[in-house]
Protein backbone atom coordinates (compact mmCIF):
# COMPACT_ATOMS: atom_id res chain seq x y z
CA UNK A 1 0.00 0.00 0.00
CA UNK A 2 1.52 3.32 -1.05
CA UNK A 3 1.76 5.94 1.72
CA UNK A 4 -0.12 8.42 -0.47
CA UNK A 5 -3.50 6.86 0.27
CA UNK A 6 -6.61 8.69 1.42
CA UNK A 7 -5.07 8.73 4.89
CA UNK A 8 -1.99 10.56 3.63
CA UNK A 9 -4.05 13.13 1.78
CA UNK A 10 -6.06 13.90 4.87
CA UNK A 11 -3.13 14.06 7.29
CA UNK A 12 -0.71 16.15 5.20
CA UNK A 13 -0.77 19.15 2.91
CA UNK A 14 0.33 17.05 -0.08
CA UNK A 15 -2.11 17.50 -2.94
CA UNK A 16 -3.05 14.44 -5.03
CA UNK A 17 -1.30 13.69 -8.26
CA UNK A 18 -3.33 15.17 -11.09
CA UNK A 19 -4.70 12.58 -13.48
CA UNK A 20 -2.99 14.38 -16.39
CA UNK A 21 0.48 13.89 -14.91
CA UNK A 22 0.04 10.46 -13.38
CA UNK A 23 2.41 9.05 -16.01
CA UNK A 24 5.28 10.48 -13.96
CA UNK A 25 4.55 7.97 -11.24
CA UNK A 26 4.53 4.18 -11.34
CA UNK A 27 1.25 4.00 -9.41
CA UNK A 28 -2.22 5.45 -9.81
CA UNK A 29 -2.66 7.18 -6.47
CA UNK A 30 -5.99 8.81 -7.22
CA UNK A 31 -8.82 8.71 -4.71
CA UNK A 32 -12.21 8.07 -6.32
CA UNK A 33 -15.25 8.82 -4.17
CA UNK A 34 -18.77 8.81 -5.60
CA UNK A 35 -22.26 9.16 -4.13
CA UNK A 36 -25.72 8.52 -5.53
CA UNK A 37 -28.97 10.15 -4.47
CA UNK A 38 -32.71 10.19 -4.94
CA UNK A 39 -32.12 13.56 -6.63
CA UNK A 40 -31.06 11.38 -9.62
CA UNK A 41 -27.47 12.65 -9.52
CA UNK A 42 -24.12 10.89 -9.23
CA UNK A 43 -21.50 13.14 -7.65
CA UNK A 44 -17.72 12.75 -7.66
CA UNK A 45 -15.91 14.27 -4.70
CA UNK A 46 -12.43 15.39 -3.80
CA UNK A 47 -12.27 13.30 -0.66
CA UNK A 48 -9.59 15.45 0.96
CA UNK A 49 -11.36 18.82 0.43
CA UNK A 50 -15.05 17.93 0.34
CA UNK A 51 -15.45 19.69 -3.01
CA UNK A 52 -17.71 18.17 -5.67
CA UNK A 53 -15.54 17.77 -8.78
CA UNK A 54 -18.11 16.36 -11.21
CA UNK A 55 -21.84 15.73 -11.41
CA UNK A 56 -23.75 13.35 -13.67
CA UNK A 57 -27.35 14.66 -13.64
CA UNK A 58 -30.62 13.04 -14.65
CA UNK A 59 -29.39 9.50 -14.07
CA UNK A 60 -32.63 8.17 -12.57
CA UNK A 61 -33.42 6.18 -9.44
CA UNK A 62 -29.95 5.19 -8.21
CA UNK A 63 -29.87 2.18 -5.90
CA UNK A 64 -26.18 1.24 -5.74
CA UNK A 65 -22.73 2.33 -6.96
CA UNK A 66 -19.50 0.39 -7.44
CA UNK A 67 -16.10 1.58 -8.71
CA UNK A 68 -14.10 -0.85 -10.84
CA UNK A 69 -10.79 -2.11 -9.38
CA UNK A 70 -8.77 -0.21 -12.03
CA UNK A 71 -10.70 3.04 -11.32
CA UNK A 72 -11.75 3.29 -14.97
CA UNK A 73 -15.49 2.84 -14.48
CA UNK A 74 -18.27 3.40 -11.99
CA UNK A 75 -21.29 1.10 -12.25
CA UNK A 76 -24.64 2.55 -11.23
CA UNK A 77 -27.71 0.43 -10.51
CA UNK A 78 -30.49 2.62 -11.88
CA UNK A 79 -33.92 1.04 -11.41
CA UNK A 80 -33.88 -2.05 -13.70
CA UNK A 81 -30.67 -1.20 -15.56
CA UNK A 82 -26.98 -0.84 -14.84
CA UNK A 83 -25.21 2.14 -16.39
CA UNK A 84 -21.43 2.06 -16.71
CA UNK A 85 -19.76 5.49 -16.71
CA UNK A 86 -16.15 6.28 -17.57
CA UNK A 87 -14.53 7.99 -14.60
CA UNK A 88 -11.95 9.79 -16.76
CA UNK A 89 -14.54 11.16 -19.18
CA UNK A 90 -16.53 14.40 -18.97
CA UNK A 91 -19.50 12.77 -20.69
CA UNK A 92 -22.76 12.47 -18.78
CA UNK A 93 -23.86 9.55 -20.98
CA UNK A 94 -23.20 5.91 -20.05
CA UNK A 95 -20.27 4.16 -21.69
CA UNK A 96 -22.40 1.01 -21.82
CA UNK A 97 -25.71 -0.10 -20.29
CA UNK A 98 -26.63 -3.55 -19.02
CA UNK A 99 -30.31 -4.19 -19.64
CA UNK A 100 -31.99 -7.46 -18.64
CA UNK A 101 -33.38 -7.28 -15.12
CA UNK A 102 -37.14 -6.76 -14.81
CA UNK A 103 -37.15 -5.05 -11.40
CA UNK A 104 -34.90 -2.90 -9.21
CA UNK A 105 -31.20 -3.79 -9.25
CA UNK A 106 -30.23 -3.79 -5.58
CA UNK A 107 -26.57 -4.81 -5.57
CA UNK A 108 -23.39 -4.60 -7.64
CA UNK A 109 -19.88 -6.03 -7.38
CA UNK A 110 -16.92 -6.06 -9.76
CA UNK A 111 -14.75 -9.13 -10.24
CA UNK A 112 -11.22 -8.57 -8.92
CA UNK A 113 -9.74 -7.78 -12.34
CA UNK A 114 -12.81 -5.91 -13.55
CA UNK A 115 -13.61 -8.44 -16.28
CA UNK A 116 -17.18 -8.99 -15.15
CA UNK A 117 -19.85 -7.53 -12.92
CA UNK A 118 -22.39 -9.35 -10.77
CA UNK A 119 -25.82 -7.88 -10.03
CA UNK A 120 -28.70 -8.86 -7.77
CA UNK A 121 -32.27 -7.73 -8.29
CA UNK A 122 -35.75 -7.63 -6.82
CA UNK A 123 -36.74 -9.73 -9.85
CA UNK A 124 -35.22 -12.66 -7.87
CA UNK A 125 -32.29 -13.14 -10.22
CA UNK A 126 -28.51 -12.83 -10.03
CA UNK A 127 -26.71 -11.99 -13.26
CA UNK A 128 -23.07 -11.94 -14.30
CA UNK A 129 -22.26 -9.47 -17.08
CA UNK A 130 -19.26 -9.49 -19.41
CA UNK A 131 -17.69 -6.01 -19.32
CA UNK A 132 -16.43 -6.37 -22.90
CA UNK A 133 -19.66 -7.43 -24.56
CA UNK A 134 -22.26 -6.07 -22.10
CA UNK A 135 -24.00 -9.45 -22.37
CA UNK A 136 -25.23 -11.70 -19.58
CA UNK A 137 -22.81 -14.59 -19.00
CA UNK A 138 -24.80 -16.24 -16.21
CA UNK A 139 -28.35 -15.88 -14.93
CA UNK A 140 -29.24 -17.56 -11.63
CA UNK A 141 -32.80 -17.91 -10.35
CA UNK A 142 -32.75 -17.05 -6.65
CA UNK A 143 -36.52 -17.62 -6.14
CA UNK A 144 -36.76 -14.54 -3.89
CA UNK A 145 -35.93 -10.82 -4.26
CA UNK A 146 -32.16 -10.33 -3.84
CA UNK A 147 -30.94 -7.74 -1.34
CA UNK A 148 -27.17 -8.09 -1.63
CA UNK A 149 -24.46 -10.00 -3.50
CA UNK A 150 -20.78 -10.31 -2.58
CA UNK A 151 -17.85 -12.00 -4.36
CA UNK A 152 -15.57 -14.35 -2.43
CA UNK A 153 -11.89 -13.27 -2.51
CA UNK A 154 -11.12 -16.42 -4.54
CA UNK A 155 -13.32 -14.92 -7.31
CA UNK A 156 -14.95 -18.31 -7.87
CA UNK A 157 -17.91 -18.03 -5.51
CA UNK A 158 -20.74 -15.60 -4.86
CA UNK A 159 -22.77 -15.10 -1.71
CA UNK A 160 -26.27 -13.61 -1.83
CA UNK A 161 -29.00 -12.75 0.65
CA UNK A 162 -32.67 -12.18 0.08
CA UNK A 163 -36.13 -11.24 1.31
CA UNK A 164 -37.01 -14.82 2.26
CA UNK A 165 -34.19 -14.92 4.83
CA UNK A 166 -31.86 -17.12 2.77
CA UNK A 167 -28.12 -16.75 2.28
CA UNK A 168 -26.84 -18.72 -0.71
CA UNK A 169 -23.40 -19.63 -1.98
CA UNK A 170 -23.15 -19.85 -5.76
CA UNK A 171 -20.22 -21.81 -7.19
CA UNK A 172 -19.18 -20.42 -10.56
CA UNK A 173 -17.34 -23.60 -11.56
CA UNK A 174 -20.37 -25.77 -10.84
CA UNK A 175 -22.70 -23.03 -12.09
CA UNK A 176 -25.15 -23.64 -9.26
CA UNK A 177 -26.16 -22.86 -5.70
CA UNK A 178 -24.17 -25.28 -3.56
CA UNK A 179 -24.93 -24.07 -0.03
CA UNK A 180 -27.79 -22.34 1.73
CA UNK A 181 -28.19 -20.78 5.18
CA UNK A 182 -31.30 -19.43 6.90
CA UNK A 183 -30.04 -17.96 10.20
CA UNK A 184 -33.16 -15.96 11.06
CA UNK A 185 -35.90 -18.12 9.57
CA UNK A 186 -38.15 -15.97 7.37
CA UNK A 187 -36.67 -12.64 8.55
CA UNK A 188 -35.13 -10.91 5.49
CA UNK A 189 -31.34 -10.70 5.36
CA UNK A 190 -30.36 -7.22 4.22
CA UNK A 191 -26.57 -7.34 3.81
CA UNK A 192 -23.74 -9.88 3.45
CA UNK A 193 -19.97 -9.44 3.36
CA UNK A 194 -16.94 -11.71 3.07
CA UNK A 195 -13.76 -10.98 5.00
CA UNK A 196 -11.00 -9.95 2.60
CA UNK A 197 -8.98 -13.03 3.60
CA UNK A 198 -11.96 -15.34 3.05
CA UNK A 199 -11.98 -16.61 6.64
CA UNK A 200 -15.42 -15.45 7.70
CA UNK A 201 -18.80 -14.22 6.52
CA UNK A 202 -21.03 -11.63 8.18
CA UNK A 203 -24.70 -10.94 7.50
CA UNK A 204 -27.24 -8.49 8.89
CA UNK A 205 -31.01 -8.90 9.14
CA UNK A 206 -33.84 -6.41 8.84
CA UNK A 207 -34.28 -6.60 12.61
CA UNK A 208 -30.76 -5.36 13.34
CA UNK A 209 -29.13 -8.68 14.20
CA UNK A 210 -25.67 -9.65 12.89
CA UNK A 211 -24.64 -13.24 12.17
CA UNK A 212 -21.06 -14.46 11.80
CA UNK A 213 -19.74 -17.70 10.26
CA UNK A 214 -16.25 -19.13 10.13
CA UNK A 215 -15.51 -20.36 6.60
CA UNK A 216 -13.72 -23.67 6.49
CA UNK A 217 -11.27 -24.58 3.79
CA UNK A 218 -12.92 -26.74 1.14
CA UNK A 219 -10.48 -29.53 2.00
CA UNK A 220 -11.68 -29.66 5.61
CA UNK A 221 -14.38 -32.10 6.64
CA UNK A 222 -17.74 -30.86 7.88
CA UNK A 223 -19.91 -27.89 7.02
CA UNK A 224 -18.26 -25.13 5.01
CA UNK A 225 -19.90 -22.41 7.13
CA UNK A 226 -19.70 -22.74 10.91
CA UNK A 227 -21.88 -20.35 12.92
CA UNK A 228 -19.70 -18.70 15.56
CA UNK A 229 -21.53 -15.56 16.64
CA UNK A 230 -24.78 -13.62 16.56
CA UNK A 231 -25.60 -10.35 18.27
CA UNK A 232 -28.03 -7.44 18.16
CA UNK A 233 -26.24 -4.50 16.55
CA UNK A 234 -29.20 -2.13 16.29
CA UNK A 235 -32.73 -2.00 17.65
CA UNK A 236 -34.03 -0.73 14.31
CA UNK A 237 -33.65 -1.76 10.68
CA UNK A 238 -30.09 -2.68 9.65
CA UNK A 239 -29.15 -1.48 6.17
CA UNK A 240 -25.50 -2.49 5.78
CA UNK A 241 -22.77 -4.56 7.43
CA UNK A 242 -19.21 -4.25 6.19
CA UNK A 243 -15.87 -5.69 7.32
CA UNK A 244 -12.81 -3.48 6.96
CA UNK A 245 -10.09 -4.57 4.50
CA UNK A 246 -7.76 -5.49 7.39
CA UNK A 247 -10.64 -7.41 9.07
CA UNK A 248 -10.11 -5.48 12.32
CA UNK A 249 -13.47 -3.69 12.23
CA UNK A 250 -17.10 -4.31 11.38
CA UNK A 251 -19.28 -1.33 10.48
CA UNK A 252 -23.07 -1.58 10.74
CA UNK A 253 -25.48 1.05 9.40
CA UNK A 254 -29.05 1.52 10.52
CA UNK A 255 -32.36 3.33 10.36
CA UNK A 256 -31.57 4.60 13.87
CA UNK A 257 -29.32 7.28 12.21
CA UNK A 258 -26.10 5.75 13.55
CA UNK A 259 -23.16 3.72 12.35
CA UNK A 260 -21.58 1.37 14.86
CA UNK A 261 -17.99 0.19 14.80
CA UNK A 262 -17.20 -3.24 16.22
CA UNK A 263 -13.67 -4.43 16.98
CA UNK A 264 -13.03 -7.90 15.55
CA UNK A 265 -10.93 -9.93 17.96
CA UNK A 266 -9.45 -13.41 18.01
CA UNK A 267 -11.95 -16.22 18.00
CA UNK A 268 -14.43 -14.03 16.11
CA UNK A 269 -15.22 -11.84 19.08
CA UNK A 270 -17.07 -8.67 18.12
CA UNK A 271 -16.84 -5.89 20.69
CA UNK A 272 -18.74 -2.63 20.31
CA UNK A 273 -16.06 0.04 20.01
CA UNK A 274 -17.87 3.26 19.16
CA UNK A 275 -21.05 4.73 17.74
CA UNK A 276 -20.71 7.28 14.95
CA UNK A 277 -23.32 9.99 15.48
CA UNK A 278 -24.00 12.99 13.27
CA UNK A 279 -26.39 11.84 10.58
CA UNK A 280 -29.97 12.97 11.13
CA UNK A 281 -31.80 10.23 9.22
CA UNK A 282 -31.32 6.66 7.99
CA UNK A 283 -27.77 5.64 7.10
CA UNK A 284 -27.94 3.51 3.96
CA UNK A 285 -24.44 2.68 2.83
CA UNK A 286 -20.78 2.70 3.85
CA UNK A 287 -17.31 2.14 2.38
CA UNK A 288 -13.93 1.73 4.09
CA UNK A 289 -10.69 3.27 2.83
CA UNK A 290 -8.06 0.79 1.64
CA UNK A 291 -6.07 1.07 4.88
CA UNK A 292 -9.23 0.70 7.04
CA UNK A 293 -8.54 4.05 8.74
CA UNK A 294 -11.55 5.91 7.30
CA UNK A 295 -15.21 5.18 6.57
CA UNK A 296 -17.55 6.97 4.16
CA UNK A 297 -21.30 6.88 4.89
CA UNK A 298 -24.43 7.90 2.95
CA UNK A 299 -27.64 9.08 4.59
CA UNK A 300 -31.20 10.21 3.95
CA UNK A 301 -30.23 13.57 5.50
CA UNK A 302 -28.82 14.50 2.03
CA UNK A 303 -25.23 14.26 3.31
CA UNK A 304 -22.29 11.88 2.99
CA UNK A 305 -19.65 11.88 5.71
CA UNK A 306 -16.06 10.76 6.06
CA UNK A 307 -15.20 9.39 9.50
CA UNK A 308 -11.89 8.63 11.14
CA UNK A 309 -12.41 5.15 12.54
CA UNK A 310 -9.92 5.50 15.41
CA UNK A 311 -11.55 8.61 16.87
CA UNK A 312 -15.11 8.14 15.63
CA UNK A 313 -15.13 11.77 14.48
CA UNK A 314 -16.37 13.28 11.21
CA UNK A 315 -13.38 14.68 9.30
CA UNK A 316 -15.17 15.70 6.07
CA UNK A 317 -18.77 16.31 5.10
CA UNK A 318 -20.01 16.17 1.52
CA UNK A 319 -22.90 18.57 0.90
CA UNK A 320 -24.66 19.14 -2.41
CA UNK A 321 -27.30 16.49 -2.94
CA UNK A 322 -30.89 17.71 -2.68
CA UNK A 323 -32.48 14.45 -1.58
CA UNK A 324 -31.50 11.29 0.29
CA UNK A 325 -27.99 9.98 -0.38
CA UNK A 326 -28.52 6.23 -0.61
CA UNK A 327 -25.21 4.84 -1.86
CA UNK A 328 -21.50 5.53 -1.96
CA UNK A 329 -18.35 3.92 -3.30
CA UNK A 330 -14.68 4.59 -2.57
CA UNK A 331 -11.51 3.36 -4.26
CA UNK A 332 -8.20 4.72 -2.94
CA UNK A 333 -6.13 1.61 -3.61
CA UNK A 334 -2.69 2.29 -5.14
CA UNK A 335 -2.66 0.58 -8.54
CA UNK A 336 0.45 -0.11 -10.66
CA UNK A 337 0.20 1.82 -13.92
CA UNK A 338 0.74 -0.06 -17.20
CA UNK A 339 4.12 0.57 -18.79
CA UNK A 340 4.14 3.35 -21.30
CA UNK A 341 1.56 5.46 -19.49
Amino acid sequence: MSPKSLSAYLSTSIMPIDSKIRSRASYDLSVILVTGSYDHEIRFWEAWSGICSRTIPGVGQINRLCISPDKRFVAAAVHKKVHIYEIGSASTQPYITFDGHTDNVTSLAFQGEGNWLVTGSEDSSIRIWDMRSAHTQRNYDNASPVNDVNIHPNQGELISCDQSGSIKQWDLAENACVYELAPAGPVPIRSVNFASDGTCLVAGSNKGRVYVWKIRDERELGDRYVAVKKFDAHSKYLTKCLLSPDVKYLATCSADTTVKIWDVGEGYEFKHSKTLTGHQRWVWDAAFSADSAYLVTASSDHVARLWEVASGETVRQYNGHHKAVVCCSLNDVSIPLPRGR
